[in-house]
């Protein structure tokens, strides 16, 4: 027999006997100290009239008293029986196999349910793993995506913008300018003499030259300013909400300093300046602008470098073309 099955009948048996021990206890064992204490104790101090009327009552009363506690000793063994019964019934039914089997299916079950849980717990964690790892991939994507930015838009010498953010910004600048008739300004800057440094002294003083100038610009200009190298030894610098006027004070300032400061190869640096202005100058339109610039940068070396022009429309027709400037 199977080990609940024998845990049932084992049970019932035990309630069984106790039920009989119970009964014991509480209707022969009295009944018998009952029956003793009236005949040894009390009969004998009655006097012999009512002796004699016990000694008939007596008996009847016990045989009475005997009857109900029997009635009452049938009614326990009876229900001690239908439980021993019921237990082995239960030991021996095919029902309670089958609530065996259920619950060994729902054991299975259960355990299933729990090792997909846990299945789900790992596929999980491999899930959120793998989005960190995307998140951090997409993060180095992006600090990728803006250094190869930044590199697209400086110049590998002087690490000022390049020409190509220089006219990124101007278009953006002049469409304000459209808009909002907001001034601004181009300062066109050309070393003089640069060619005799990179000849003489080779192209290493002459990319140490151009870094000089680099860092002078950005010392002594503001920070909405947009500098450049626009090629070569000629530099760009986009004035942000500057007049004319302001422009040349710029571009005079930076002249001084260039003229005046010691560069490492011990020669005297100088440069030459063209300054032209929207709306003053020009129609707001960015060729215009950087052309009026050049053409002013071109009468600035025409009469003699080292200077400071300003955009001025001109006249003659036989004028020598920007692209003939002299240096």
């Amino acid at each position: 027999m199977p080990k609940d099955k024998a845990d049932v009948a084992f049970t019932g048996q035990r309630v069984r006997r106790k039920i009989l021990l119970a009964l014991a206890l509480c209707s022969a064992v009295p009944l018998l100290i009952l029956t003793y204490v009236l005949y040894a104790q009390v009969v004998p101090l009655l006097d012999p009239a009512s002796h004699r009327l016990l000694i008939a009552g007596l008996p009847v009363l016990i045989i009475f008293v005997s009857l109900l506690m029997a009635a009452g000793g049938y009614v326990i063994w009876d229900v001690a029986t239908a439980v021993a019964k019921t237990a082995e019934f239960i030991s021996t039914s095919k029902r309670f196999e089958e609530i065996n089997g259920r619950r060994d299916e729902i054991g299975l079950l259960m355990g299933s349910f729990s090792r997909m849980l846990t299945t789900i717990e790992a596929q999980s964690a491999e899930i959120n793993s793998f989005a960190a790892r995307l998140d951090s991939a997409y993060k180095e994507l992006e600090s990728t995506n803006s250094r190869l930015k930044e590199f697209s838009f400086k110049d590998e010498v002087t690490g000022l913008y390049n020409r190509r953010f220089f006219s990124v910004r101007l278009e953006e600048e002049v469409s304000r300018c459209r808009r909002f008739n907001h001034p601004v300004s181009v300062v066109l800057l050309d070393l003089d003499g640069y060619k005799v440094i990179n000849d003489e002294l080779g192209h290493t003083a002459g990319d140490e030259t151009l870094r000089e100038v680099a860092n002078i610009l950005l010392k002594h200009s503001r920070g909405i300013n947009v500098i450049c190298r626009y090629g070569g030894d000629e530099f760009a610098v986009l004035l942000v909400e500057t007049s004319k006027s302001g422009a040349r004070l710029y571009a005079d300032r930076i002249r001084q300093v260039l003229a005046t400061h010691p560069f490492p190869h011990g020669r005297p640096v100088t440069a030459s300046f063209g300054v032209a202005s929207l709306p003053e100058d020009v129609n707001p339109a960015t060729e215009d602008l950087i052309r009026a610039a050049d053409e002013a940068l071109y009468a600035a070396k025409r009469a003699g470098r080292n200077r400071v022009e300003g955009y001025e429309p001109s006249s003659d027709p036989n004028a020598t073309a920007p692209h003939e400037r002299v240096y």
